[in-house]
Formats: structure tokens, C-alpha cells, sequence
């Protein structure tokens, strides 16, 4: 099964995992500024026993783990974040598949009692669009007309090929705004956009799904939700940066999209 991306739960209480994994953390480099290799300091990795009792995770191997590389870089972000309780923490890694709809519904609903607890943080990882003959996806549209570019072509663009990109990207991430998970498979089954993220995208879009519908009664502005210039009582998602590795203008050339967004939830 090909890993396409990671999805980070980190936990900041002590009463929810209790498992040791095979302690992974302090294996993983991160870099000083003199780029000297050290070890991430203070928390744990560890396997919720809850998560395992439901029978719908394993436990990844060794050569797994070493060939897997998103936690890695994520790791040194989440150190500075939370430097000041890193010795309380505890992080849950889960490695996601390649799952189908109805399985990153399911993972959702087994997710969304911890996407509610306010002392967990769930980190998503994601990559955008990778364009190019190296990742054999070269998509182009200008709004009229669709297609794959070839690697040489006389044919003139009416756009940019790194705009076609760009728009290519902020249509899924329209959709992921509007948290509708069905309407992003439709949307990843027309374009093939080859983010890399897109089932740990769609685990926690169903995450919140799953949550909405548990949910018994309806939050209002008056039992002290923050004062914000959006409507508190709904989850809401937001993208609040977006950039590519180089602007593409030759069928030949290739870049890889970034994109960050938040979570709100009431």
C-alpha cells in the first residue's frame, strides 16, 4: 500500500497513551544551524491503546518507518511550537494509506472524540500539486480547454502553465474549505491533482463530518466563545498560505504546490 502521507495527533495530556514506540522519537534527527544532526528532545512517541483495541491500525516496521519521511520534517516545526510543554507531550504518529472514501469515513468516526478534546492537536501533512514529466503529471487548464502537456510544444498557452497550477490547486482548496469530503473525491477523481495528502485530507474531513453529526446540541455565542470575525458556532477551514517551488512556464520544467491551513472548531 503506498503511504502518501502522514497525520499527526499530538497529545498534551498524559492519560491517553501509554505505549512506547520502541522509542521512535529520539531516533529522528533534526538540524542545528550548524546543520550538525541531533536528537528532538522531551516528548514520546506512542501508540493510544484505544486506537489499537478498535482492530483498524497496525503497527509499522521498522523498514516502514525508515523509509517514511513526512514526520520527520514535521517534528522540529512541532518542537518549536510547543517547546514550552515539550517534556509533557506525547505524540501519536499515524501513518495513512491509500483509503477509499468509506474507509477515511470510517477512520473519521474512530478520530473525531479526539478531534474534540481540546488537549489534542492534530497535525495534517500535505503536500499540493506535483507538476511535471518527473511526477508523470502535467495538467494543464485554462478554463476552456483541459489537458496534459507534452514535454515540448509550439502550441501557445493562453495562461501560464503555473498558473493553471495555482488555480488548479485553490479549487481543492476551495472544496476543503467548504469541508464537503464527497465533493473533494469528485474533484481528485477529475483532475488526478497529485497531492499527496489527499487521504489524510479526507480522514480529516471526515474527522469533522463524524463530529458535526455526534454533536447533541448546538453551540451559541453566548456560552463564551471567543470573539472572532466569523460565525464561532461552526467549524471552519482556512487556508492562509500558498506557494509553489518555481513557476512553471516550459512543458519540461516541474514544481511541487505548498499550501497551510487552520481548524476552527466551536
Amino acid at each position: 500500500m503506498p503511504v502518501l502521507g502522514i497525520l499527526i495527533m499530538v497529545n498534551l495530556c498524559n492519560e491517553l497513551c501509554t505505549f512506547v514506540l520502541n522509542q521512535w522519537l529520539e531516533n529522528v534527527p533534526t538540524l542545528t544551524e550548524d546543520n550538525v544532526p541531533i536528537p528532538v528532545p522531551g516528548a514520546r512517541a506512542v501508540i493510544a491503546p484505544q486506537l489499537r483495541q478498535t482492530g483498524h491500525f497496525e503497527e509499522m516496521s521498522v523498514i516502514v518507518d525508515e523509509e517514511e519521511h513526512s514526520i520527520e520534517m514535521h517534528l522540529p516545526y512541532v518542537y518549536k511550537i510547543l517547546e514550552s510543554k515539550i517534556n509533557s507531550i506525547k505524540i501519536v504518529p499515524i501513518m495513512v494509506g491509500s483509503l477509499s472514501e468509506s474507509k477515511e469515513q470510517l477512520y473519521g468516526k474512530i478520530l473525531s472524540s479526539y478531534l474534540s478534546d481540546p488537549s489534542n492537536l492534530f497535525v495534517i501533512s500535505s503536500d499540493f500539486c506535483h507538476w511535471g514529466q518527473r511526477f508523470s503529471y502535467t495538467y494543464y487548464s485554462d478554463s476552456v480547454n483541459t489537458t496534459y502537456l507534452p514535454r515540448k510544444s509550439n502550441t501557445p498557452l493562453s495562461i501560464p502553465i503555473y498558473k493553471s497550477i495555482e488555480n488548479l490547486d485553490r479549487e481543492g482548496m476551495t472544496i476543503i474549505e467548504e469541508m464537503n469530503h464527497k465533493e473533494f473525491h469528485t474533484y481528485l477523481s477529475k483532475t488526478k491533482n497529485t497531492i499527496c495528502g489527499r487521504h489524510p485530507i479526507g480522514v480529516l474531513l471526515s474527522t469533522i463530518d463524524a463530529l458535526q453529526n455526534s454533536q447533541e446540541k448546538t453551540v451559541t455565542e453566548e456560552e463564551g466563545k471567543p470573539n472572532l470575525p466569523f460565525d464561532t458556532t461552526k467549524p471552519r477551514i482556512r487556508f492562509v498560505h500558498y506557494s509553489q517551488s518555481s513557476q512553471v512556464t516550459r512543458g519540461d520544467d516541474s514544481s511541487v504546490s505548498y499550501a497551510s491551513a487552520y481548524v476552527y472548531l466551536p
